[in-house]
């Protein structure tokens, strides 16, 4: 698939592997590694920095496969996902850096640019994210409400 912003197609990128049972090192119960989920998420830690952690540290490669269930779905169970979804939340806070340099930097045109881009991305993603209710439908995308959210 082509890039978004870009004319060229990406170089492909790395799969997971093809695996139907959990690996049989690991000694933590499905339970326990829901708890865990649960414990760094009050931490307030992303789904995806949970993901790494647990694989690091614990050593489990695949939440799905020993619980049945996502990480971001254990932690909407749990009611400790965020109300702004993570990807939305990443783009807002390049976006509140990027002014930022901006601010300091108003002559550069290329970061002015990608600016645009970014809130581009960013708008796209609101219009989705509403269309699925995983937003309010007032929900509007502004620097300033980016800036609360990210800070």
């Amino acid at each position: 698939m082509a890039r978004m912003h870009a004319r060229r197609r990406g170089a492909s990128g790395s799969k997971k592997p093809l695996r139907t049972e959990p690996p049989k090192w690991i000694t933590m119960t499905p339970e326990e590694v829901e708890q865990k989920v649960v414990e760094l998420a009050k931490k307030g830690y992303q789904s995806a920095v949970i993901g790494l952690i647990l694989r690091d540290t614990y050593g489990i490669p695949d939440v799905k496969l020993i619980t049945g269930k996502s990480i971001s779905k254990i932690m909407k169970e749990h009611n400790v996902y965020p109300e702004v979804p993570e990807d939305l939340l990443n783009l807002m806070k390049r976006a509140v850096n990027l002014r930022n340099h901006l601010e300091n930097h108003p002559k550069d045109l290329h970061s002015r640019r990608g600016l645009q881009l970014i809130e581009s991305k960013i708008k796209r993603l609101v219009k989705y994210y509403r269309r699925k209710k995983v937003l309010p439908e007032n929900w509007k995308y502004t620097p300033e409400t980016a800036k609360l959210l990210v800070e």
